[in-house]
């Protein structure tokens, strides 16, 4: 009987600690999720649409993610040497408007209006380019006149049936810079990013045709596979120096494959057994934490803890002993949920214990989901698991102090005064920081009657949005109740000033109709 009662003990700890870690919602996480534009993965939902359809869809789309507390978004903007925005001298993408080089009609900027929405809903958007694809298929006949694989055949390689920049050829590499620059110095986007595509996948019976150029700018590398390792080095290392050159605040992060070296491969290597992304692809993506050329590191560990060949836990435990001071965010597999074969992906529990795993490393940043479609389809209930659990509250971006260090000012006279809807906050704009940034954005929050003023506490915010709007409006304030609100400052890279001065304010009863 003893024994029992200790055992049921020990069960009932396990479940209280599970909900209380599944309850619990930290106030600085990264909550990432890509939107896929490449054969429409995501958005639009087809091409073609008028102008007006992209952006209702659009919107629909953001307006799920804000409800999961969602605070970034992996934007493909450019997913075939084409562009998802308009000031680009590569052409409009087939997969926006059905023709490449055709402009959307009634004409509208995709990339501006989706930073725009995103940073209305505290969302930061991460530009994500694809480097290297130069065509996503063989039907030539889909590519415009004036597309760079015409202007400039030498410089690409056909593998697979894809033309594919040759990243061993120094003008295709400062090709790439001036395009990411160019968003970099056009558009208010908070990061850019990369996926895993850097040299191609392997298919058997395909050889990569860069042996010319390996003679010609060998830089003295006597192997071809270091070589294109060292080729990829040189344009992470250049866009990293480059991007916050253009921009000091900017965020520069990649997401590679999930596995750097297996250890039978190399004894640094994670105790793994699947492909690679050093000698498969030939991106020694873990170099580039270690040298500091990223700000974060998002590898794709889509597997579950299960996986024998690639097993989750092992693979996170791996990247957080080897992210040498840079943010870790995990990219989680959430379209196999429902979808794979793999019977560990039948619910959305893998996807809940990959969360509070990833909270346990003090070392993990936060997460990022592929794709998009894969939560707001809600399957068996994954969107709502992340809004009922994990997601409850808000969450602020983590810090990169590498960047800023230096807090904003806080907010100045902070109003607030009952109106129809509940109440009405108005506020002034802080002094310009000490280190000459403005105000980027700000948070709202709500006390209780009673309630400390603690700004550690994710389920006071009411609000957190990006821009220069020095009002917010609180519909969800109850008649007859005491209040206290304060706000704070956001800059850039989302450091967080102390709150402005509280306001007070005690809400009239409704009176009773006759």
């Amino acid at each position: 009987m003893k024994f029992l009662k200790c055992f049921l003990f020990f069960i009932f700890s396990c479940v209280q600690l599970t909900l209380a870690q599944d309850s619990f919602s930290p106030k600085r996480e990264f909550r990432g999720v890509w939107i896929a534009t490449v054969v429409n993965i995501d958005w639009p939902s087809k091409p073609g649409l008028t102008t007006q359809q992209q952006k209702d869809e659009l919107i629909k789309i953001l307006d799920q993610h804000q409800k999961e507390k969602i605070n970034a978004v992996m934007f493909q903007i450019r997913p075939a040497t084409d562009a998802f925005y308009a000031k680009s001298f590569e052409p409009w993408s087939q997969y926006l408007t059905g023709k490449q080089g055709q402009a959307p009609d009634p004409f509208y900027d995709p990339l501006q209006f989706a930073i725009e929405e995103c940073h209305k809903r505290g969302m930061e958007l991460h530009a994500w380019f694809n480097p290297y694809r130069a065509t996503f298929d063989g039907k030539e006949e889909n590519i415009a006149a004036d597309h760079i694989t015409h202007q400039k055949p030498n410089w690409f390689f056909k593998y697979d049936g894809k033309k594919l920049f040759n990243p061993g050829l120094p003008e295709v590499r400062a090709y790439i810079d001036k395009v990411i620059l160019n968003v970099v110095d056009n558009y208010d986007i908070d990061g850019v990013h990369f996926d895993d595509y850097f040299y191609p996948y392997a298919v058997r019976g395909q050889e990569i045709d860069d042996s010319e150029s390996f003679i010609l700018y060998n830089n003295g590398i006597k192997d071809i596979k270091d070589w294109r390792r060292y080729n990829v080095d040189v344009l992470i290392k250049g866009l990293n120096d480059s991007i916050h050159a253009h921009k000091k605040y900017m965020k520069f992060g990649i997401s590679p494959f999930g596995i750097w070296k297996n250890k039978r491969q190399d004894v640094e290597g994670s105790e793994s057994a699947g492909g690679d992304s050093f000698y498969g692809l030939y991106a020694d993506s873990r170099k580039w934490v270690k040298e500091g050329w990223v700000d974060y590191i998002n590898p794709q560990i889509y597997w579950a803890f299960e996986t024998t060949a690639a097993p989750y836990g092992k693979l996170v435990d791996w990247w957080s002993n080897n992210a040498y001071g840079r943010h870790l965010y995990i990219g989680i597999g959430a379209y196999k949920v429902n979808a794979a074969r793999d019977v560990n992906w039948k619910s959305a529990a893998q996807v809940g214990r990959q969360i509070r795993y990833n909270r346990a490393n003090p070392r993990v940043e936060g997460s990022v989901f592929f794709s998009s479609k894969s939560l707001t389809k809600n399957p068996v209930g994954l969107e709502d698991t992340l809004i009922g659990n994990y997601f409850k509250n808000p969450a602020l971006p983590p810090l990169m102090l590498w960047l800023d260090s230096v807090a904003p000012n806080k907010p100045l006279n902070l109003l607030a005064v009952e109106d129809d809807n509940g109440v009405l906050l108005s506020w002034k704009l802080p002094k310009i920081a000490k280190d000459g940034d403005k105000a980027y954005g700000f948070v709202v929050y709500r006390f209780s009657e009673g309630e400390k003023v603690d700004l550690t506490n994710s389920s006071a915010i009411k609000s957190i949005y990006y821009g220069d709007i020095t009002s917010f409006e609180d519909i969800t304030a109850e008649k007859g109740k005491t209040y206290t609100y304060v706000t704070t400052t956001l800059d850039r890279v989302k450091n967080e000033s102390e709150p402005s001065l509280p306001a007070i304010i005690t809400l009239k009863i409704s009176k009773s109709k006759p």
